[in-house]
């Protein structure tokens, strides 16, 4: 499935045995982004024990198609140091745009398929199930690393939506074109009902697939109630087969979940999924911050990721508003990566303590050399530290009453 110098790679970046990875990887709970057509990609391991990831999310739109932008947002993503980045884009030539970034990207793309199948069928109803399949293949012939794909979004589950109505329904885009198809034709999801065919591809093709999760909760209300469990248990039946035959899963989860309700999700999916890597939205943990969304993922996402989720997807501070500029991916991404470490450190990942240990001795220091480079923002830091700079050897907010200058001369 995996080839061992790709598992060699990770293992190392892991700071862990190969052997673990494998391991992790036959029992379902380690993933490797690795799709040899894109080139320049480093492999990315996702799961138990393993560093929490990070993900960006670009891409056009129908008001905003040009690709000169997303590249430009892509290199924002390199700098910043994601993990791996979606091209969510609906807009423009899809194929052009998506082409472009995988050509570009040293780190694994991702794709949702069913937006640019619908979009050239015209409307979801007229979207067959050949259509869709033959969109998700271009898009793995490409080089595409993972793909999102609804498969949970059942007759079955889009009924228990009709039975339990929520505040906001369905806010996944991809849920929402299933959904509506299911509702409007009374037929089952291709992706579900010909699974089978969509293992074929990936398997070919050694893409994960992220198996989407349509019924997300989009507001707190909405949260941890039926339709989100019932298309859960769905993926985990998705998961298991998908394991059985040689293909590598993600399960993708909320959206927006209070506080108090982030353990439970994360532990509920593994177990019913049986400790498959879970990839999140934030979550948000409340619903009033448009604008600030960023702050308000990071803090979900820190909770969630020390709970065990393994890939945390960025939220920008224009959630809800708009497409994100350049930035806004920038903040987005340093939010998410502030989150993640978090959680690393409450999960003891080796490493990721030794990190805020080398800042605070350079702290002590006054080494200002060495706290930038230790800085997530090292652009930031610098950009803030010229603006602020009073004195040589200490920061304008204490000044001569430095605590670390006092302290050092004692001694």
């Amino acid at each position: 499935m995996v080839p061992q110098k790709i598992i060699d790679i990770v293992a190392r970046d892991e700071h862990v045995s190969s052997d673990y990875i494998k391991r992790g990887i036959s029992s379902g709970r380690i993933i490797i982004f690795y799709n040899p057509i894109h080139k320049k990609c480093r492999p990315l391991g996702i799961g138990q024990g393993l560093r929490t990831k990070i993900n960006a999310n670009i891409g056009t739109s129908v008001d905003y198609p040009g690709i000169k932008t997303e590249l430009k947002k892509l290199k924002i993503c390199v700098e910043a140091k994601a993990d791996a980045v979606m091209d969510l884009s609906t807009g423009g030539n899809i194929d052009k745009v998506r082409r472009s970034i995988i050509s570009k990207a040293p780190m694994p793309i991702g794709t949702v398929p069913v937006y640019q199948a619908v979009i050239e069928c015209g409307d979801v109803c007229k979207l067959s199930a050949d259509k869709l399949f033959e969109v998700i293949e271009r898009h793995c012939a490409d080089g595409v690393d993972f793909v999102t794909v609804h498969c949970g979004v059942t007759k079955r589950v889009v009924n228990n939506l009709k039975k339990h109505r929520r505040v906001m329904d369905i806010v996944s885009r991809g849920g929402a074109m299933h959904a509506c198809a299911i509702l409007k034709t009374n037929k089952e999801n291709p992706l579900f009902e010909q699974y089978d065919r969509l293992l074929e591809i990936a398997k070919k093709y050694n893409v994960v697939l992220s198996l989407g999760d349509g019924m997300r909760p989009g507001c707190i209300a909405d949260a941890t109630d039926i339709s989100q469990i019932s298309e859960l248990k769905v993926l985990s039946g998705l998961a298991k087969r998908a394991l059985k035959a040689g293909v590598q899963s993600i399960i993708e989860g909320p959206g927006h979940v209070p506080l108090n309700q982030i353990e439970e999700n994360i532990k509920l999916q593994k177990k019913i999924c049986n400790g498959a890597p879970f990839y999140v939205l934030g979550p948000l943990p409340t619903d009033i911050a448009p604008g600030y969304d960023h702050l308000t993922s990071a803090i979900g996402g820190a909770l969630a990721g020390y709970f065990g989720a393994d890939f945390l997807c960025y939220v920008t501070p224009a959630e809800h508003l708009g497409l994100p500029n350049l930035e806004e991916v920038r903040e987005g991404i340093m939010a998410s990566r502030i989150a993640a470490h978090i959680a690393d450190i409450a999960k003891g990942i080796p490493g990721a303590g030794s990190w805020d240990l080398d800042m605070a001795k350079a702290r002590k220091q006054l080494n200002w050399k060495k706290q930038k480079e230790l800085s997530i923002d090292p652009q930031k830091f610098n950009k803030l530290k010229k603006s602020k700079v009073e004195h040589d050897d200490v920061c304008s907010m204490c000044g001569e009453f430095c605590s670390m200058k006092m302290m050092n001369e004692m001694w």
